[in-house]
């Protein structure tokens, strides 16, 4: 493997580290798996993230809309393989968050990186809502910052 290129994510980069198999109704004619798969695979660890961070621990608990995401290809995944996902949240706002993302092989090879952003969302009321004050404690102290 070569070492990571200046500015692409490494997995100690993130706390929350998550393991995924590609299946073999991943791959697109052209052998490798297709190029929307990291987003399936980074929503996997996002939502293992909100369950076990932010203790939504129900799909029905998952109380963000997606906002915006971008995604970066690196190198093709193969069937077989076993990947981890790493997520991790980098911007706290008001009723949004930023989260970043690394997709590596058994090798360690960076495959895929992104970054998305979230909106909190009342799902009831149709609307944004601000994030609530023990959701960004438990952020806060997962990723290490000062005051968390």
């Amino acid at each position: 493997m070569t070492a990571p290129a200046e500015g692409e994510p490494t997995p100690s980069d993130f706390r929350l580290l998550h393991e995924v198999e590609v299946r073999f109704r991943d791959l697109d004619p052209m052998g490798h798996a297709h190029h929307s798969l990291p987003l399936m695979y980074w929503e996997e660890a996002r939502a293992r993230y909100w369950r076990d961070v932010a203790g939504r621990t129900a799909v029905v608990d998952i109380d963000y809309v997606m906002g915006e995401l971008t995604v970066r290809w690196h190198r093709r995944i193969f069937y077989p393989g076993r990947l981890r996902a790493g997520a991790r949240v980098t911007r706290l706002g008001r009723s949004s968050f930023e989260m970043d993302y690394g997709l590596w092989d058994g090798d360690g090879a960076l495959l895929s990186s992104g970054r998305s952003t979230q909106v909190l969302f009342d799902y009831a009321a149709g609307r944004a809502m601000p994030m609530d004050d023990e959701t960004r404690r438990r952020i806060e102290a997962h990723e290490g910052w000062a005051g968390g």
